[in-house]
């Protein structure tokens, strides 16, 4: 593989960094307060998954999420925490590019009908899948450093 400035291996880790700085930004930019004391992210979920062209979506929010927004706000909050910071540092690495990914398809089947919403999430998961299958973290992260996922 001929790359310009960097290996192949170095740049799949500027994409997984890059990633793992997104799901930060997510994090960040979250009305934590919202979310944990008014529940407005789990409330406006609700609203999506009710009026949800597929029923199955409806069906399954109502009988895992609804009846615990508290800690769903919680687990969706710090899962894009934990996500941005173990890609970013490289630790446990195919974990949180599983992980991702697997969260980036649940946004992306709950928020079928919002059209800016799936531009991100597709892309996200595209890039959580090529870092899985590339082993991006064969550089610059603790998992090589320690000598983990070879």
């Amino acid at each position: 593989m001929q790359t310009v400035w960097l290996s192949g291996a170095e740049w799949l880790a500027v994409l997984r960094i890059g990633l793992g700085l997104w799901w930060l930004e997510s994090w960040r930019h979250k009305d934590r307060k919202g979310w944990f004391e008014r529940g407005t992210g789990i409330a406006w979920a609700a609203d999506v998954a009710a009026k949800h062209r597929w029923g199955f979506v409806t069906t399954g929010f109502r009988r895992v999420v609804q009846p615990r927004p508290r800690l769903m706000a919680y687990i969706v909050v710090y899962a894009e925490l934990a996500l941005g910071l173990g890609l970013v540092s490289g630790f446990l690495t195919p974990v949180a590019l599983a992980g991702g990914l697997l969260l980036n398809l649940l946004y992306l089947v709950l928020m079928i009908h919002d059209w800016a919403e799936q531009g991100q999430n597709a892309m996200m998961a595209l890039i959580s899948l090529v870092a899985l299958l590339a082993m991006s973290w064969q550089v610059w992260s603790l998992d090589a450093a320690m000598g983990l996922f070879r």
